[in-house]
């Protein structure tokens, strides 16, 4: 099969490398001539799909100068212990940064999303996130201490405040900043703390089997996970950067998992209102750092597709600081940044 989808390469002797160990393969009776691509994430990997006896597999081209794979391939390997769908590690140069994977399929939660399939891939997917959170791995993985929770924070007044908006805070509004970090950063790190994916949501959820399958969802791009706040996932998967759900759906979901939570012994709060005040303060901590990361993709690396997402980043932001005591001065100063982001001619 004759590759549709050429793959282009930068660097003549990563080529060659790639070339040969793709030659190497031939035990798994892979087609070096099918290789296409599959696709790019905001880091330096790229992922490729070739053809092979017993089916199609993924090939990532992570360049070790770049990428440590290390951490892909220890949480792999502690998802599909504990049960859930990750891709399954079949080859691995170390040395040249590249490794066969099984493939997952192409067609990622985003795609198949609607108020009809919404339901019984959401109710997987929590299922799926109960799993994950049930796997020991305090051990294993890095703490979502505070830290790495401030240095994420930071983002927003590095990109989105002073890249993105052409903004210089005055002592006051630093002030208001510094003091509604303290407070996010208060709750995030008194919830109990789990394995966290860290970008569990419908980009990285893949459409494996029929609803309510056990393949169901298959998951990717989790080699940032962490030890830390047992609501950060959650918070990803319902207050998406991509998809956007009526509260109302999103606290109907938020129950249906912490019901199952709690009948599988994780450690949520036994109140729900107050598990639902932890997730939306976990989700602030979560939307501040994605409006800095978008931007950064955008003013650092060129990456002009996430901008269009701003918005809705921005109003689930605004309405949890605007909804909540000591936060309403971090709800004004978004404000202003949306007001000065036209000014400056951003669509927003």
């Amino acid at each position: 099969m004759t590759s549709t989808h050429p793959i282009s390469w930068t660097d003549e002797q990563r080529r060659l490398a790639f070339e040969r160990w793709l030659a190497s393969l031939g035990h798994r009776g892979i087609d070096p001539a099918s290789v296409r691509s599959a696709s790019a994430d905001a880091s330096f990997r790229r992922y490729f799909r070739v053809d092979s006896a017993e089916g199609s597999r993924i090939v990532m081209d992570a360049p070790p100068s770049y990428e440590d794979c290390r951490p892909f391939v220890k949480v792999a390997r502690l998802l599909r212990d504990g049960g859930l769908n990750a891709p399954e590690i079949l080859d691995w140069n170390e040395a040249d940064g590249f490794m066969l994977l099984s493939d997952l399929g192409s067609t990622t939660y985003l795609a198949r999303l609607d108020a009809d399939t919404a339901p019984a891939l959401y109710e997987d997917a929590t299922t799926a996130l109960v799993r994950m959170q049930a796997i020991d791995a305090a051990a294993q993985v890095p703490p979502y201490d505070q830290a790495l929770l401030t240095r994420e924070l930071q983002l927003f007044p590095d990109w989105y405040i002073g890249r993105h908006c052409g903004v210089t805070l005055s002592d006051d509004e630093q002030h208001v900043l510094q003091r509604s970090f303290e407070l996010i950063l208060r709750n995030n790190l008194a919830q109990p703390a789990v394995l966290v994916h860290r970008d569990y949501h419908s980009r990285n959820l893949m459409v494996c089997g029929t609803p309510g399958s056990p393949e169901n969802p298959g998951v990717i791009d989790f080699q940032d996970a962490v030890w830390g706040p047992i609501t950060y996932d959650l918070a990803s998967l319902l207050r998406d950067a991509y998809i956007e759900w009526e509260e109302e759906q999103q606290i109907d979901w938020a129950v249906r998992y912490w019901q199952k939570a709690r009948q599988a012994g994780l450690p949520v709060n036994a109140d729900f209102g107050e598990f639902w005040r932890d997730f939306e303060w976990m989700g602030l901590q979560r939307h501040l750092k994605v409006l800095g990361i978008f931007c950064r993709l955008y003013h650092r690396d060129g990456k002009d597709g996430y901008l269009k997402d701003l918005p809705m980043v921005w109003r689930y932001a605004h309405r949890v600081a605007a909804r909540y005591n000591g936060l309403t001065p971090l709800a004004q100063l978004l404000e202003k940044l949306a007001g000065e982001q036209r000014q400056a001619g951003y669509t927003f």
